[in-house]
């Protein structure tokens, strides 16, 4: 019955807003559009299209919400008018009751709150569709630090499970009555989003991710990420070291307090770029609401990273392909572009090269008519997988994640500097990265690191390859057992080319030792 009444809600929010006109008006078929047309007749659509949509997913709730953000990040998929629309989705949720906060903190503990915390702000300081955050101090005997706690929404499981039920539902409906259904892949898209907000749902999960950045940027001395308090984290509940700064947005304030804005917007370019091709393990939802600056004195002017439910991965595949693609454009080799996407298996085998060159010199050599810090690196990718598109190329998720979180970067970069030339930061670094993964030094790093994997192989050689003869010489076979007498005839030259081997492997490790100094330091 629920259920039902839910779907009673959003059908009455979709004529609400005329989204059946909208979907009705995108069928090829004439009298699909005179019936939307006639549907919608008396009904006031003055707003265009985006904005009906936004504030329909608006009057839907939370869920909703999320997953019209995550269905802005594919641009790859939506018009440009609806996906802009989408972006402007923000976390509008009223707090719940703190005291059923305190009771989720003492259910999830088993202690109540007196003894879990020294001090404990029922007033929450932060709310959003997915948890709320309370500002704490730990006990003297714990230290006394002051913490940040983040408490799950309750009855967030069975909300979500109802409405992703409906969700499914309707995307089976839109991709086997909608023209566009695969094109647009509601089923994906709804498959997608599902994970994502379970994974959201998970808050340790969300610790781990902070924690493994925050280990990642230890040594970049950047930007700032809490410390988590492990002892004190569950499902619903986890516990942070507690941050002190100004949200980004801020920008007076920031000003006030002599922020220099360039090299803060520097230092987000670089954050951004080591994260992904020299971590390939980045922050995915940076926008100005998950950003702060410190201005305490011995951090002055670093960022503040908050809120890790969302994080990207790529494999070194993925990042060799995206710095060769950036490379190949800043260079003009329209040509290399398309045969990476080739290479990359992601283009049908019967594509032909000289098209997809042509497509993609057709979007990207307009953008050189600009000066440089008006191109848009997200813009250039973008326009990459809408090309890509019209060659039935399949846009990984994980690049669609980088792509959004590109996007971004560049608007946070330029709303502090409206000067920043990320042409200019991002090049030497990418060039400098590839040039890292190539030749004798790139050959000898991947050999230290693959030796001590492979030399506990290398003495039962001769062994194994003589057991698996032998038992192929119980089968009767001659051909085999000449094979395994002159192996045995051959057994003192493979012992001494595995010396040699090993020869090999300990003089590159001995490169490296005197290469690192600690030779020099051993004598």
């Amino acid at each position: 019955m629920r259920r039902l009444l839910r779907l009673l809600k959003i059908c009455s929010v979709i004529l609400r807003h005329g989204l059946d006109e909208m979907a009705l008006s995108s069928f090829q078929h004439p009298w699909l559009r005179r019936l939307g047309r006639v549907l919608t007749w008396g009904r006031p659509l003055t707003e265009p299209r985006g904005v009906r949509l936004r504030l329909a997913l608006e009057s839907l709730g939370p869920i909703f919400v999320k997953f019209g953000q995550v269905l802005s990040t594919r641009r790859d998929l939506l018009p440009p008018d609806i996906a802009d629309e989408l972006a402007k989705l923000q976390d509008n949720v009223p707090p719940f009751d703190s005291e059923v906060a305190v009771a989720i903190i003492e259910r999830s503990f088993g202690k109540p709150i007196e003894a879990l915390f020294a001090t404990f702000e029922r007033r929450p300081v932060a709310s959003a569709s997915i948890a709320q955050v309370h500002f704490a101090t730990l006990p003297l005997q714990q230290g006394g630090a002051e913490v940040a706690v983040k408490v799950l929404r309750p009855g967030m499981h069975k909300v979500i499970e109802e409405d992703l039920a409906l969700m499914h539902t309707m995307a089976a409906l839109v991709d086997r009555l909608w023209s566009e259904g695969r094109r647009l892949k509601p089923r994906e898209v709804v498959d997608e989003f599902d994970k994502y907000l379970h994974d959201e749902l998970d808050l340790v999960r969300e610790a781990a991710n902070g924690a493994q950045l925050r280990r990642n940027m230890a040594t970049l001395d950047l930007i700032l990420i809490p410390e988590m308090h492990w002892e004190l984290c569950r499902n619903e509940v986890i516990v942070m070291q507690r941050m002190e700064g100004v949200p980004i947005g801020r920008i007076d304030a920031l000003r006030a307090a002599g922020v220099d804005f360039k090299q803060l917007a520097k230092a987000g370019v670089d954050i951004f770029f080591t994260q992904v091709f020299r971590d390939g393990f980045f922050h995915a939802d940076m926008h100005p609401g998950n950003i702060m600056v410190s201005l305490q004195p011995d951090t002055f002017g670093r960022y503040i990273a908050l809120d890790f439910g969302i994080v990207g991965t790529l494999s070194d595949f993925d990042k060799d392909y995206l710095a060769q693609n950036f490379i190949a454009f800043f260079r003009r080799d329209y040509k290399r572009v398309a045969e990476l996407h080739v290479e990359s298996g992601w283009v049908p085998a019967d594509a032909r090269i000289d098209e997809l060159e042509a497509a993609i010199r057709s979007v990207c050599e307009p953008q050189f008519a600009r000066p440089l810090k008006d191109i848009s690196l997200g813009q250039v990718l973008l326009r990459l997988f809408q090309v890509s598109r019209r060659f039935k190329v399949e846009i990984q998720p994980q690049l669609v994640l980088l792509q959004k979180t590109l996007l971004n970067v560049e608007g946070l970069g330029r709303q502090l500097d409206p000067e920043l030339d990320l042409w200019t930061t991002a090049q030497p670094f990418l060039e400098k990265w590839m040039k890292s993964q190539v030749g004798w030094p790139a050959f000898r790093d991947k050999l230290k690191n693959e030796s001590t994997r492979y030399a506990q192989y290398l003495p039962e050689i001769p062994r194994l390859l003589h057991q698996a003869l032998l038992a192929q010489e119980k089968r009767d076979d001659p051909v085999l057992r000449e094979l395994l007498q002159e192996q045995r005839r051959t057994n003192a030259l493979l012992q001494t080319l595995m010396a040699f081997v090993v020869g090999f492997i300990a003089a590159v490790l001995l490169i490296a030792a005197v290469d690192s100094g600690w030779l020099r330091r051993l004598f």
